[in-house]
């Protein structure tokens, strides 16, 4: 098959395009990326003669058409991120996240397109009181970020059901770990930077807020398993992540500064201290889908791609 990856340069996206590119299944692996947050280092070593790759933004309908043509599957990843930054930022995030998935959808409808991936979050479950949240939640997103999440699964499904296509929007559980394009505003990487150069860690509030995290090679490998088996997904929604992988932000704070280096870790409880979401994973399974990477092992592979190579040999 022929797939489409929406904003392949970005974080998961530089993991997801070697792994696609590398399956016996896929013929071409088709990008479009405008080049913002996604950078062309995120390719090297990874740029073959079947990674067709297009400068183009999801706002642009033109762009998304082109780039999706003779493509069976898309797996759209092209958003703004960084939750709490899009209160600044609600309008672009609503053409980037909202419109652009209109586009996607719009395209892939006339274009004939099998299955849609779409990435989804698992930030939209809000601050809720209740452990345990699973996809039969009510959603109470608290940023625009979330908002366009869970509106986008919306055209999701008015999608399928208007062009028969096969769909699934995966909410995805906070991403960390090393990648091509590693992104550091995200509490875990930036927490294992802050500590490898021997500064304190910040947590907001007290740190008792609930959080699901999964490493970002486990993040691509699941958007990899719905683009080319899509019939073992036979729900729309689905959380990504896994039960052992909720953690309390004060926990990640100790872990890191155990695992990495002994930092202070500061909380400023007059802080706003974000989402509060523990998040039930046991839907995932039935996929035949599971993560791989524990919490540790990821901090450790993360610190060690910043230490020199004889350094982290002995580590």
């Amino acid at each position: 098959m022929d797939v489409l990856v929406t904003g392949g340069l970005g974080y998961i996206g530089s993991v997801l395009l070697p792994l696609l590119d590398g399956d016996e299944r896929v013929d071409r692996v088709a990008v479009v990326d405008n080049l913002s947050l996604g950078s062309p280092r995120s390719l090297k070593g990874s740029l073959t003669d079947s990674i067709d790759f297009r400068r183009g933004d999801v706002r642009e309908y033109g762009d998304v058409e082109n780039a999706m043509r003779d493509c069976d599957t898309v797996v759209h990843l092209a958003a703004i991120t960084g939750a709490s930054s899009t209160h600044d930022r609600r309008e672009e995030t609503f053409a980037v996240n909202y419109d652009g998935t209109e586009n996607v959808l719009t395209a892939a409808g006339k274009l004939g397109v099998e299955n849609v991936v779409l990435a989804s979050s698992c930030n939209l479950y809000g601050r809720a009181a209740s452990m345990d949240l699973d996809e039969t939640v009510e959603a109470d997103p608290i940023n625009p970020y979330a908002e366009t999440k869970l509106q986008s699964e919306d055209l999701l499904r008015e999608a399928m059901e208007e062009f028969g296509m096969d769909g699934t929007a995966l909410r995805m559980a906070t991403n960390y770990g090393d990648s091509p394009g590693v992104r550091f505003n995200l509490v875990v990487n930036t927490f294992v930077f802050r500590a490898l150069t021997d500064r304190a860690l910040t947590v907001y509030g007290d740190g008792t807020n609930w959080r699901p995290f999964i490493h970002v090679r486990d993040a691509a490998r699941a958007y990899a398993h719905a683009a080319l088996e899509p019939d073992a997904w036979d729900d729309v929604v689905y959380n990504v992540g896994s039960n052992e992988g909720n953690f309390r932000i004060s926990d990640i704070a100790e872990t890191v500064s155990e695992e990495v280096a002994p930092v202070d870790v500061t909380y400023l409880e007059d802080e706003h201290p974000g989402p509060s979401y523990h998040v039930n994973f046991d839907r995932i399974a039935e996929t035949g889908y599971e993560t791989e990477w524990t919490l540790r092992e990821g901090i450790h592979d993360l610190a060690d791609a910043f230490r020199p190579a004889d350094t982290t040999a002995t580590q």
